[in-house]
């Protein structure tokens, strides 16, 4: 167990096992797994170092002494995710394949939505993380920017993907949550929303919601947004 006020040891930093005493019960990747088993079925809350031990079969003190931390854990978990991106070779259309990692990056957060609540820097260079972005950088190679700029495209990208799927896992929650159905929900706000707009106080926001009237198809708006950040960056795009 980590000493509290002791300066934390990165996890990839330390050995698997040393070469002396007999050969551990667990491996990492069993305990990523187990985590990531948890956190699916019930949601990442339910991930505590109790419960993946019981999980494994273990004692929970013992497993402490594979994964010191719970954010070791977190940790183990992102990348045990990220082991899922597709890395293809490089189409040599930098546009083409960022639109693919911004898609595959999206299905894997759905296929684990407690994934948008651990992407963070601090688990940015786990060793699938590094792969991933040596990878995108691979994908950015006709791209004539500086490594820096590239960078800052991938970042703006997954940033971008995981608000917005985190949007998408939020309204399907609180949609769920709903004493009544969705469209009940819609039809009581939509008739609230056009009584306020047929009243004359917000002209603009009337034309916008004349301009686009009927369901929102938010696949067009996805890609959209990835246009918009693709194209940030792209040849005589926004400076």
């Amino acid at each position: 167990m980590a000493v509290r006020g002791a300066v934390p040891e990165v996890i990839w930093a330390r050995p698997e096992r040393t070469g002396r005493g007999p050969r551990p019960a667990y491996t990492r990747d069993d305990i990523a797994a187990a985590a990531v088993r948890i956190a699916d079925a019930e949601g990442l809350d339910a991930v505590s170092m109790r419960h993946v031990a019981a999980e494994l079969g273990c004692g929970t003190m013992s497993l402490y002494n594979y994964v010191p931390r719970k954010e070791d854990l977190y940790e183990l978990m992102v990348d045990a995710a990220g082991a899922e991106h597709e890395l293809w070779e490089p189409s040599g259309d930098w546009r083409a394949d960022m639109r693919r990692v911004a898609r595959q990056t999206r299905e894997l957060m759905r296929r684990h939505p407690w994934l948008p609540r651990l992407m963070s820097p601090v688990y940015g260079f786990s060793p699938n993380a590094l792969r991933y972005l040596e990878h995108c950088l691979a994908c950015l190679d006709p791209l004539e920017e500086r490594y820096g700029t590239k960078l800052e495209l991938i970042a703006m990208l997954n940033g971008m993907v995981t608000t917005y799927v985190r949007n998408e896992l939020d309204t399907a929650e609180r949609v769920r949550a709903l004493p009544w159905s969705e469209d009940e929900e819609n039809a009581v706000r939509i008739a609230y929303l056009g009584s306020r707009l047929a009243a004359g106080a917000y002209p603009r926001m009337a034309a916008a919601f004349t301009e686009d009237a009927g369901p929102i198809d938010l696949e067009a708006v996805f890609e959209r947004a990835v246009e918009r950040v693709i194209g940030a960056f792209a040849p005589g795009g926004p400076s």
